[in-house]
């Protein structure tokens, strides 16, 4: 199965896409429901299963 049975996102998707920003590769964190570019330091939502792939949308992330 493809789709997470909570969020419905299609975690083949992720392949398609790229961060807006740096358009580095993104990795998904199911349990915050963000696909996150290490990149940019950021993670975009994810809400009802539809990656919103917008900058102002997205939260900042600390590196470690």
């Amino acid at each position: 199965m493809t789709q997470s049975p909570h969020s419905g996102f299609d975690r083949h998707m992720l392949e398609a896409l790229v961060c807006p920003v740096t358009h580095a590769t993104l990795s998904y964190d199911a349990g915050r429901q963000e696909l996150v570019s290490q990149a940019a330091g950021l993670a975009f939502p994810i809400r009802a299963g539809i990656p919103i792939m917008l900058v102002s949308e997205a939260r900042q992330i600390k590196a470690d």
